[in-house]
């Protein structure tokens, strides 16, 4: 029979949808798997809609086999099959879809969505195919048609047998290359692994002959034989179309572990069924422990995206905002706008509608955490915290809004992590500020000199030891109309006016030119140096003017783009300590002996800050002759 050439814009069109619109070869089973479903779905509707019609559940499925001597795989339904116009219409045109045509046809709505919408997934057979034959017989005829082709230079259609109604494909697989193995189509174990990663949830049995091993006949040694035994590979009623009633814990676990979304138990489910405007069933999961790759380059956050079943991406990026991107778990919508590929969604109002609500849903369940399970929050915010602070931080502070009332720090007095509505629902009345210290441990903040003047004032203290905590406070800036300062902070905002007192003056008056013999000997290492206030027990210590902070300038000099930020720094001393006598002494006495002091100050200073003693040979040296 003389072929017929292809009614589409010749062999281009097809070369670019076989080379370029999948990223995958292995689509093209779900891609058949897809169209044998919908060819079911019709007869479904055909039944719902002609009294004539019965549609028994166990009539209807897909099988999936092989010939590995003659290198074939078929895919055979017994859907509503095709007439030979119907094989030319929807096969000899490139992107005429025959399952858009039937539904716009007969109006269907809510409820019976027909997945093949653009009428290239067929195509995406070649991929893999040296040749394609389908044999089809449609609902309520007595004759079927072969329809073959071998790729771009056409095809042919011609009378065929067959008994049962309904379409059979079968794929000559081509020959292997160095890059690619097409034998693995022809494997149990790898058209099994493909069909669960993409068409589980197909809604009617796809079949496959499977190798078990049985006891063997009359054997007295418990001998076992292969054998191939029919079974049913998909799972076809996915989780989050039952009932939420009749799910337990266990079952929710389950799927986790099935779905390899983690090694460890998840903390929290959220399971939402949305049967509104835009109708979509999803299921996420907060994992307990952290992915060892979470913070490096080769972590994809995102969930995975079926539509009326079928697994469209593995990660959908744009159903998470990067604050949530621990979140694990899946999204179903029969509402999306797909592209020509079924594999990369269009950003639609649908997308940014479900992401919206998800993101609503996944705030109000850590909130609950929080409030009912507080040791599981924790276990939560041990792993993720730092996530959240990151989200703060991000897009100018856009998101302190959805993630303040979750975040927690170290207590100086309750000696736990609080949150901070906890904190400001403790503070005096006489309290202006919420004040927090940075450091490396709880421990080496506890011991800063910084922290005396605040402590004495019964006043809490938040302990920030991750390098984002202070980036996050500084971008939300207050909660609850109460600023954030650091105790390192120069104006520590302790005294009134009218609490000044003219000792207050006299000291720095007196004093004066004491320091600025001490800020001419340290020249730019500080900006000024002053008597203390905050310092009870301890002879110096650092404090900062301006935004950045001493725990600042460190985090940022540790960046490979360093562009050299450095604190305000200023050098304090404690007029009550011994050593501030020392310091008078030597002033105008013995100028080199000052020298050695305010070095000495200025290092130990630095030292208690984590910060590095600028020139450790120098430093031992003052130390010598402090002490000779």
């Amino acid at each position: 029979m003389a072929k017929k050439e292809f009614k589409a814009e010749s062999k281009r069109l097809l070369e670019m949808m076989v080379n370029s619109i999948y990223s995958q070869k292995e689509i093209f089973l779900r891609e058949l798997i897809s169209n044998a479903s919908d060819a079911i779905d019709k007869m479904y509707y055909k039944a719902l809609t002609d009294d004539s019609v019965t549609f028994d559940q166990d009539n209807f499925y897909i099988k999936v086999s092989t010939d590995k001597v003659n290198r074939t795989l078929t895919i055979a339904d017994t859907g509503i099959g095709m007439t030979k116009d119907e094989l030319e219409k929807n096969l000899g045109t490139i992107a005429e879809s025959g399952s858009l045509a039937f539904k716009k046809e007969n109006e269907i709505k809510d409820g019976h969505d027909i997945i093949g919408q653009f009428g290239v997934g067929f195509y995406s057979a070649f991929m893999v195919a040296d040749s394609v034959k389908v044999i089809s017989k449609a609902f309520g005829t007595d004759e079927a048609h072969q329809w073959e082709s071998n790729g771009t230079d056409g095809y042919t259609i011609e009378p065929a047998e067959k008994d049962t109604t309904g379409t059979t494909i079968t794929i000559k697989l081509k020959e292997n290359a160095e890059e690619e193995n097409y034998d693995d189509f022809l494997e149990e174990n790898q058209l099994k692994s493909i069909i669960k990663k993409y068409s589980d949830f197909i809604r009617y049995p796809i079949k496959m002959n499977i190798t078990v091993h049985q006891p063997k006949e009359d054997s007295e040694d418990n001998e076992t034989e292969e054998v191939l035994e029919e079974q049913t590979v998909n799972s076809m009623v996915p989780i989050w179309r039952k009932n939420k009633s009749e799910l337990t814990d266990e079952d929710y676990e389950n799927f986790y572990q099935e779905k390899r979304y983690g090694f460890d138990k998840p903390l929290k489910h959220i399971h939402i069924n949305v049967d509104g405007t835009i109708r979509y069933n999803a299921i996420l999961f907060i994992p307990e422990t952290m992915p060892f790759d979470y913070y490096s380059k080769e972590f994809e956050k995102g969930l995975e995206l079926y539509s009326s079943g079928v697994l469209i991406m593995d990660k959908s990026p744009d159903l998470l905002p990067d604050y949530f991107s621990f979140v694990k778990g899946m999204v179903d919508s029969e509402d999306l706008s797909l592209n020509i590929s079924r594999e990369i969604l269009q950003h639609d109002r649908q997308l940014k509608a479900i992401a919206k609500n998800i993101k609503s849903k996944i705030k109000s369940q850590l909130k609950s955490l929080l409030k009912e399970d507080r040791e599981k929050y924790e276990k939560f915010y041990d792993s993720f915290g730092r996530q959240l602070k990151y989200g703060v931080y991000s897009d100018f502070g856009a998101n302190k809004g959805d993630l303040q009332d979750l975040l927690m720090f170290y207590s100086s007095t309750e000696k736990k992590l609080v949150t901070l509505d906890e904190y400001v629902s403790r503070m005096p009345e006489d309290q202006k500020y919420i004040y927090y210290a940075t450091g490396d441990s709880y421990d080496r903040i506890e011991k800063l000199p910084q922290t005396e003047m605040v402590a004495d004032k019964g006043y809490e203290i938040l302990f920030f030891t991750e390098d984002v905590d202070e980036f996050a406070i500084k971008m939300m800036r207050e909660y609850k109309e109460k600023e954030f300062k650091n105790v390192s902070s120069g104006d520590l905002g302790l005294d009134t006016d009218d609490e000044k007192t003219d000792e207050d003056d006299k000291d720095a008056g007196e004093n004066k030119e004491l320091f600025e013999a001490m800020k001419d000997i340290l020249g730019d290492k500080v900006t000024d140096v002053r008597i203390s206030k905050r310092l009870k027990s301890h002879p110096v210590c650092l404090t900062t003017e301006g935004e950045v902070t001493i725990e600042m300038e460190k985090i940022l000099q540790q960046m490979p783009d360093n562009q050299g930020v450095k604190a305000e720094k200023v050098l304090e001393i404690n007029p009550n300590h011994t050593v501030f006598q020392s310091l008078k002494d030597a002033q105008g006495a013995d100028n080199d002996k000052l020298q050695v002091y305010t070095n000495l100050l200025y290092n130990q200073a630095r030292l208690i800050e984590g910060l590095p003693v600028e020139d450790p040979v120098e430093f031992t040296n003052d130390m010598w002759k402090a002490l000779g």
